[in-house]
């Protein structure tokens, strides 16, 4: 399997971001780490492994990208000012270098990517997937963190609003919202079982909203057993890229 470990450097940020690539071809899939993850996030918790049959036969191209919240939604004590601008600034990363970058490496200016996100980075892979679905096409999130409200621990300003889903989404409307709608499809996954907190309430929560929106949605919610864990993850993932790509 051809690997590339690359940094991408953020003006917003002010340094670079390590992005790992796995594949030499098909549907690009940009994710996201965990709460705190890197760029090896993914692989660590053996998702790379479990995706190899996509990644060998060139179904699956995977961008693991560095995250960015030990820094701004798990750093309680910093200001929230502070921590806002900085969820902004990864936001920024994800659409002006991000991006740009998996397009020259796809050869391709228009591609559109998929992305995914574990836990807090569902909320990352949620939110770029319906500011943007004109470049996200599909969007599958897997015990995700949605409610930024929540994350910055009662913090609020105009700059939460317009990064929440769980709010920007609720005033969707008009031409904007049909835009959403002809573009948009997300597939948001979460278990019942153990630590999967406000990941279950959330994952219905964004979903119930998303289906008041009439924006194309499946909420794919396992069982009892399932838990917040990569054991399940990896499942997860098999099962709806599976379903996608063969």
């Amino acid at each position: 399997m051809k690997v590339v470990h690359s940094r991408i450097y953020s003006p917003a940020i002010g340094r670079h971001m390590w992005v790992n690539s796995y594949g030499h071809y098909g549907m690009p899939l940009l994710a996201f780490p965990s709460a705190g993850g890197g760029a090896n996030d993914w692989e660590r918790g053996g998702m790379i492994e479990a995706l190899a049959p996509f990644l060998e036969h060139g179904k699956l191209k995977l961008y693991c990208t560095e995250g960015f919240d030990r820094d701004t939604l798990l750093d309680d004590e910093a200001n929230g000012n502070w921590r806002i601008a900085m969820v902004r600034a990864y936001e920024d990363y994800v659409f002006n270098n991000l991006v740009p970058a998996i397009r020259f490496d796809c050869r391709n200016d228009d591609i559109r990517i998929a992305v995914s996100g574990i836990s807090s980075g569902g909320y990352h892979a949620a939110k770029v997937a319906l500011k943007r679905p004109d470049i996200f096409h599909w969007c599958i999130g897997l015990s995700g963190k949605y409610d930024l409200g929540r994350l910055m621990n009662g913090f609020y300003s105009e700059d939460v609003y317009f990064n929440d889903p769980m709010a920007f989404v609720s005033n969707y409307h008009g031409d904007h919202l049909n835009w959403v709608r002809h573009h948009a499809h997300l597939t948001l996954v979460v278990g019942q079982g153990a630590h999967e907190g406000n990941c279950l309430p959330e994952t219905h929560r964004l979903c119930d909203l998303l289906a008041n929106k009439g924006i194309s949605h499946e909420r794919d919610i396992w069982g009892h057993d399932a838990a917040h864990h990569w054991h399940w993850w990896r499942r997860q993932m098999i099962h709806h890229l599976g379903r996608r790509l063969l």
